[in-house]
C-alpha cells in the first residue's frame, strides 16, 4: 500500500452487513476500538474548555452512539443528539443507550436535517475519511455556518505504524472481521496534517478559526479555537 496519498478503496461494513444483527455487531465492536484507542478523548477535552452548564451537541455519523454517551457522563444537563445515514446505525444506538441518558438518534442525511435552532457544538468522528476532499472542503463550510459555537472533528491519521498495527490489535482482540479489514482500509483513506491545512483553505477557514492537533494513538483533530 502507497500511504503517500489517500486511498480511494471502498470500506465493506455499510454493504456487505448480512442482517442487522451482523452490522450492531461491528458497530459495537467499533465502539471498543474507539475505548481502547482513546478515541474520543481529545473530542472530550475540547468540550471541557468550552462548554458551558447547558449546551446542545449534534454528532453527525453517529454510528454505535458511544461518543455522546461520553459526553452525557461528563454534562449531564447538555442536550444530545446523533444523525446517521444509516437506518440500521441508528437502531443499534437507541439499544445500546439508556433511555434515561435523554439521548435523541436520528435516521437521515445530516445536510438535509433543519433543526429549529442551531446546535452549540456539531462533532463528527471518524467520519471524514468516508468522503472525498471536495465533500470535506463542503463540510468545513457547512459546520462554519450551521455551528452556532463549534465545531469538532476526530479522524484517523494515515501513517505506516497504525496501518500495519491496527490489524494485528484486531486480530488479538477478536473484533469483527469487517472492523479488522474496513479499519486498515480507514487508515490508508484518512488525511496527514498537510492534506488538512490545504481543505481548511478551500473552505475559506483560517488558522485563527481552527486548528489542527495530533493525540496519542495517531488520531488527526481539526476544530474551532
Amino acid at each position: 500500500m502507497n500511504l503517500s496519498r489517500r486511498s480511494t478503496q471502498q470500506e465493506r461494513m455499510d454493504t456487505d452487513c448480512v442482517d442487522f444483527a451482523d452490522y450492531s455487531r461491528c458497530l459495537r465492536d467499533l465502539s471498543r476500538v474507539n475505548t481502547v484507542t482513546l478515541t474520543h478523548r481529545p473530542m472530550l477535552r475540547w468540550l471541557a474548555r468550552h462548554a458551558t452548564a447547558e449546551f446542545s451537541v449534534l454528532d453527525i455519523a453517529c454510528g454505535h452512539g458511544d461518543a455522546l454517551r461520553g459526553i452525557r457522563g461528563r454534562h449531564p444537563g447538555a442536550r444530545l443528539t446523533g444523525i446517521d445515514l444509516n437506518p440500521w446505525a441508528t437502531r443499534a444506538a437507541r439499544e445500546a443507550t439508556d433511555p434515561a441518558a435523554g439521548i435523541d438518534f436520528i435516521n437521515g442525511d445530516a445536510f438535509a436535517y433543519t433543526p429549529e435552532k442551531k446546535f452549540d457544538f456539531i462533532i463528527s468522528s471518524q467520519f471524514t475519511h468516508h468522503l472525498d476532499d471536495e465533500q470535506v472542503a463542503g463540510f468545513l463550510r457547512w459546520l462554519q455556518a450551521n455551528a452556532a459555537r463549534g465545531w469538532f472533528i476526530g479522524d484517523l491519521h494515515r501513517h505506516v505504524v497504525p496501518y500495519y498495527g491496527f490489524p494485528i490489535l484486531a486480530r488479538v482482540a477478536m473484533w469483527h472481521r469487517f472492523v479488522r479489514e474496513d479499519g486498515q482500509i480507514s487508515i490508508a483513506r484518512a488525511f496527514v496534517r498537510a492534506e488538512w491545512k490545504t481543505l481548511l483553505r478551500q473552505a475559506g477557514i483560517t488558522e485563527q478559526q481552527a486548528a489542527i492537533t495530533w493525540h496519542i494513538p495517531f488520531r488527526l483533530c481539526v476544530a474551532t479555537r
